[in-house]
């Protein structure tokens, strides 16, 4: 997987492939490597797994942060990957950028899978005090390590893992991690959802405290007219970190069907994957 780095746009990571290109977007407080366990497990297949704007190796880009601006800079680079056939995969916070760019993409967008995302409609469980602790969710190893332990994950995980996690979320730009709790968190982005026409596939981990299948359900679904859900059983909301040869599986085959010509999806439906 080749490494792109060009001035005034996020670093990514190209796969040439087949396609449609599969488009990752990471969580608050991930990397592009969050995805590396889902897209070893897809030989030969187009892959862009996106830094964003101010973590990580993207970290030298400067603000705003906005949600706005994070999606314009995945316009940007499927823009410069020379896409025209592509399939935006966004977790968590990635899947509320992944709504925006989805509700106007730049070029031929088959369809969106959207894992443990951000709902459109921010739940009653966002609250000032949920903001303020989420704006320290990520002040040092052992906060994160904590979050990581009690709020993210829900099985275990290698050592590897771990410390993955603690150092992702913490080579961040300050401005760009706060950026989410003050405002990104709490952004009402329905009218984006509602303007989403290609089909949806969302992914729910069966114990994420964060974005529960029920929240999914009440404050994401409604908003989309092309939807279907699936939830991973025993998994918490790092899903790609937890579940990655279960997720891999539902892009491998759910996607196929989700795109079959004239399918019919008047309302959502609900299937279990995993063990």
């Amino acid at each position: 997987m080749e490494t792109i780095s060009r001035p005034n746009l996020p670093v990514y990571d190209y796969q040439p492939g087949e396609g449609p290109a599969l488009v990752f977007l990471h969580y608050w407080g991930g990397s592009a490597r969050t995805w590396q366990l889902v897209t070893g497990q897809l030989p030969g297949r187009a892959i862009v797994r996106i830094e964003a704007r101010g973590w990580r190796r993207s970290r030298r880009l400067p603000g705003p942060y906005t949600l706005e601006q994070l999606a314009q800079d995945v316009r940007d680079v499927i823009t410069d990957a020379g896409l025209e056939d592509y399939i935006l995969v966004g977790h968590s916070a990635g899947g509320k950028v992944a709504q925006i760019v989805a509700a106007a993409p730049p070029a031929v967008l088959a369809g969106l899978v959207l894992v443990a995302p951000a709902p459109p409609k921010p739940p009653a469980t966002v609250t000032p005090e949920f903001q303020e602790q989420v704006l320290h969710a990520y002040d040092s190893d052992e906060a994160v390590a904590a979050s990581r332990d009690h709020v993210l994950t829900a099985t275990p995980l290698s050592g590897d893992i771990k410390a993955q996690i603690v150092a992702d979320s913490l080579d961040v730009d300050p401005e760009a991690r706060d950026e989410w709790a003050r405002h990104g968190v709490v952004q009402d982005i329905t009218s984006q959802a509602r303007a989403i026409e290609v089909p949806v596939i969302v992914i729910a981990g069966e114990n994420d405290h964060l974005e529960p299948e029920q929240v999914l359900r009440g404050n994401l679904l409604p908003y989309l007219a092309k939807a279907e859900l699936h939830v991973i059983p025993r998994t918490g909301h790092l899903v790609p970190l937890e579940a990655p040869a279960d997720l891999a599986r539902i892009l491998q085959t759910a996607i196929p069907a989700a795109l079959e010509p004239g399918r019919a999806r008047e309302a959502p439906d609900s299937s279990r994957y995993g063990l």
